[in-house]
Order: structure tokens, then sequence, then C-alpha cells
């Protein structure tokens, strides 16, 4: 990780760590514009919320996705893998995304 962002990410580690635990997250990945520029419009994470019942799913998706707004003061595109069902856009997230937490 070499951008100013993703220090910025780096120095929320510990947090970005504990919400992911208290909400079960199996994987979490950064990736699109927060790795080539140092301030980005907003920033775009993919995550695996594992197999859950759909309301439970529901409710951990939205929880992280305000959790990380708040956290980064910034818009967060939170994609999950179904949500990468364009070839094109699941190529060019999986050549590029960054490893953030995993369980």
């Amino acid at each position: 990780m070499n951008t100013r962002r993703e220090f910025a990410i780096d120095a929320q580690r510990t947090e970005l760590a504990s919400i992911c635990v208290e909400l079960g997250v199996r994987r979490l990945e950064l990736f699109g514009s927060a790795l080539r520029t140092d301030e980005p419009r907003d920033l775009d994470f993919l995550v695996d919320l594992g197999e859950r019942p759909p309301v439970e799913y529901a409710n951990a998706y939205f929880q992280l996705l305000e959790r990380l707004q708040g956290l980064f003061t910034r818009p967060i595109d939170l994609v999950t893998p179904a949500g990468l069902g364009n070839p094109y856009f699941r190529e060019r997230v999986e050549q590029e995304k960054t490893l953030l937490y995993q369980a």
C-alpha cells in the first residue's frame, strides 16, 4: 500500500478489524480509485459476509456500509461477490483488490 489514502486506511486497521469481527465479515478488500489516487472521491470495498439468512445478511451489509462511511468520512461503495456478475468488472476487481481483513 503506497498512497496517502491507503496510509489513512492503514491508520484505521484496528477499528476496521473490530467492525469486521463485530459484524461477522469473512473478508474485506479495497479496490478502485483509492489504489490509484491520493484523494479518491469514494472508497470501493469488496465484502464477503458469508452465508446468512436474508434479514441477517441485509442488516450486516447496511451496518457495515454505515460504519465504513463514518470511519472514513466519505462515500463508500460496498460490493459483494454476487455483485461481480459483469465479467469485465469482476476481472478488474480481481486484478487490483487489496486484502484489508480476513477472518
